[in-house]
């Protein structure tokens, strides 16, 4: 992670700062896992100022899908269709209910920050509570990133980490975000469409 500048450090605290307010004693009803979702974004204008997502799809399967699960999120079957609130606005940032939901689940976004923007790359890292399935409201990391692939959509990677209070502190939580942001910039530095838009994310 040397790649990154501290400011990073600074802007993921800040997202996560509001969700320990969430995070007051260890309840075994909380979420621990990960979920990755893949598809493409279609912005309200071109990727280095856009704004917002105005809809979102699959160039290759019309769809926004599940591509990687772990911990309370693997009963979810890979390839799941996710709904996907839009549009949604990332710039300023804007609370969005329902921003995915899927398998049972869904994710609030309660506020969000724009790490990357510029004619290649997006990402916007932000916090919200993830729910369902009969678990507590859980504190959760956001990531999501798109690359410039050109024409109408941009491939895309949203990533959600739950935050679990009796399992991990926000240091470790910013460690995971980091390994999820570094992993989604080399997938979508890849020149092949193929490999950014793909199920597998070993």
């Amino acid at each position: 992670m040397k790649n990154f500048p501290k400011t990073i450090f600074t802007v993921l605290a800040a997202g996560l700062a509001s969700s320990a307010l969430f995070t007051q004693e260890a309840q075994a009803a909380k979420i621990v896992g990960t979920i990755g979702l893949e598809g493409a974004a279609r912005f309200d204008t071109r990727i280095f100022n856009a704004t917002q997502v105005v809809e979102w799809r699959g160039p290759d399967i019309g769809f926004t899908r599940v591509g990687y699960t772990t911990g309370d999120f693997s009963g979810i079957p890979l390839f799941t269709e996710a709904a996907m609130s839009a549009p949604w606005t990332f710039n300023p940032s804007t609370a969005t209910p329902s921003l995915w939901s899927v398998g049972g689940f869904t994710f609030d976004l309660l506020s969000s920050t724009i790490f990357v923007q510029n004619t290649s790359e997006l990402i916007v890292l932000g916090s919200g509570i993830v729910s369902g399935n009969g678990f507590d409201p859980t504190p959760a990391f956001f990531a999501f990133a798109a690359a410039n692939v050109g024409g109408e959509f941009s491939s895309i990677s949203a990533f959600t980490i739950a935050l679990a209070p009796d399992g991990g502190s926000t240091v470790a939580l910013l460690g995971m975000g980091l390994g999820v942001i570094e992993f989604i910039r080399r997938k979508l530095r890849c020149p092949c469409l193929k490999c950014r838009i793909s199920t597998n994310f070993a």
